[in-house]
């Protein structure tokens, strides 16, 4: 999970590396505010605040939230805040929007319907950013070869018009959760979405953006989250879609860079290593995947029973939706209980409805949820998930993780690095010392801009790949 200090954090030097800024005013007057900003967060999470009811969720308890806000260096009040404002997003107006339509398109990355959208910046909509703002429906396929609809957000800046040598970033969002709520396009447009700053930086740098909701969030069907194949699409015929959109200023020609944090890491490495084989179209230049989630177990191992049960919940709910598994088979009565309480989540609400619950109290015969996936269905479902596994990239790509990683192990993504590396594709590992899983984004963030700007301008970018 990735929390808006994170992103404050995270789009300062994104900014500041802009290639070829129009506006040094501009980018001196954003990086200010964020500046601003980070203060007054670090100011708030150092103190303690007592809860108003009506500022949590309604599936979370007023005395489980300020346990977790005391005991956690990562979520604030402001976290709780918007993960309240989230729940009535699903059944907005724009609900027809994601209604997938009787017959889909022929060909993956096809637009089907666009509309005029907005991106705040707050919940309370005081501060609408001057992007212009497209959602786009479109045609993808998901892990079993059947065709699903599936919706993304266009930002373009302000200034607007075509400009073929304008970068077009594709930023595959982290966790957001399984609920239709959860769905990025919504919280864009609503002001809840946690990634919003990263996504103002890299406007204000000059970038295009387009931010997909991923299959199954916000539209038709559970959302497969962590599906290796499934992500990849998502993000590929997003980008593919974004060229297609009427008065979006984007082609074939525009220079692309995929990028994405957590589960946004490993959907942007997945789209990144099959980008040439299923949409060689795309004038892919580059790409940066941080904190990838490459190999399952792994991370299953790291996370069980512990603050993040909510992530194995939401995987476990994505692998039964893919695999066509029957949750009862493995699961007991509070386990099935548990899955279908997070189906419906946005990550916060998760992360507090199902901390440090012993998840061998969850299973029919008393195994952990570690124990179980040792063995079939589990063990050749998550192979088939493993990043890395005879696929690499074909553009220079920059891997970044914290050594003190508590999610995902800094193991899992050197392991991809290397893997990439014997397979050719020229890698820059960059490890750090990032407290947590959020501290490893924030410190992790100036590498990425820097290699972004590298890449997109056509300089040589670093080889790790003889120190692996």
């Amino acid at each position: 999970m990735l929390t808006a200090a994170a992103l404050v954090l995270t789009a300062m030097p994104a900014v500041s590396a802009a290639p070829e800024d129009p506006s040094d005013v501009a980018v001196e007057e954003e990086l200010e505010e964020m500046e601003q900003l980070l203060r007054e967060r670090e100011s708030e999470a150092a103190g303690s605040e007592d809860l108003d009811p009506a500022d949590v969720p309604d599936d979370v308890s007023v005395e489980d939230a300020q346990e977790v806000l005391d005991a956690s260096d990562e979520l604030a009040a402001d976290d709780l805040r918007y993960a309240a404002a989230t729940e009535d997003l699903a059944a907005g107006p724009d609900s027809d929007f994601y209604s997938t339509p009787e017959s889909l398109p022929e060909q993956d990355g096809e637009l089907i319907r666009q509309e005029p959208s907005t991106f705040y910046l707050d919940p309370v909509r005081l501060v609408e950013h001057d992007a212009e703002v497209t959602r786009i429906m479109y045609r993808t396929t998901d892990s079993n070869g059947s065709a699903r609809a599936a919706v993304a957000t266009v930002l373009e800046p302000a200034v607007g018009g075509e400009d073929s040598e304008r970068p077009m970033v594709v930023h595959a969002p982290g966790t957001q959760g399984m609920g239709d709520q959860c769905a990025p396009s919504r919280q864009l447009a609503a002001g809840t979405e946690y990634e919003g700053l990263g996504i103002a930086a890299a406007l204000t740098a000059g970038y295009s953006v387009v931010v997909p909701d991923y299959i199954g969030l916000g539209t038709e069907g559970e959302h497969t989250y962590l599906n290796r194949v499934d992500q990849a699409h998502a993000v590929l015929d997003a980008a593919r879609a974004a060229q297609q959109a009427e008065g979006v200023g984007l082609s074939e020609e525009n220079p692309i860079h995929l990028r994405g944090y957590s589960q946004g890491g490993g959907a942007s490495a997945a789209a990144l290593e099959i980008a040439h084989e299923r949409a060689p179209e795309l004038n892919l230049i580059s790409g940066a995947a941080g904190a990838v989630p490459a190999d399952l177990p792994e991370v299953a191992e790291t996370i069980d029973s512990s603050l993040y049960n909510a992530f194995l919940l939401f995987a476990l709910g994505g692998l039964a939706e893919s695999e066509g598994l029957d949750p009862a088979e493995f699961l007991n009565a509070e386990g099935l209980e548990r899955l279908e309480q997070a189906s419906g989540q946005c990550t916060v609400s998760a992360l507090i409805s199902h901390m440090f619950v012993d998840t061998a109290m969850l299973t029919v015969d008393g195994r952990s949820f570690t124990e179980l996936i040792q063995e079939e269905p589990f063990t050749s479902a998550l192979a088939q998930q493993r990043i890395g596994e005879g696929r690499a990239p074909q553009v220079p790509v920059q891997i970044n993780h914290s050594l003190l990683d508590d999610v995902i192990p800094s193991q899992t993504g050197r392991g991809l690095a290397q893997r990439w590396c014997d397979q050719g594709t020229r890698v820059a590992f960059e490890s750090n010392a990032g407290p947590t899983h959020v501290g490893g984004y924030v410190a992790g963030a100036p590498g990425v801009a820097l290699f972004t700007t590298l890449s997109l301008n056509g300089w040589t970018t670093a080889n790790s790949c003889w120190r692996l």
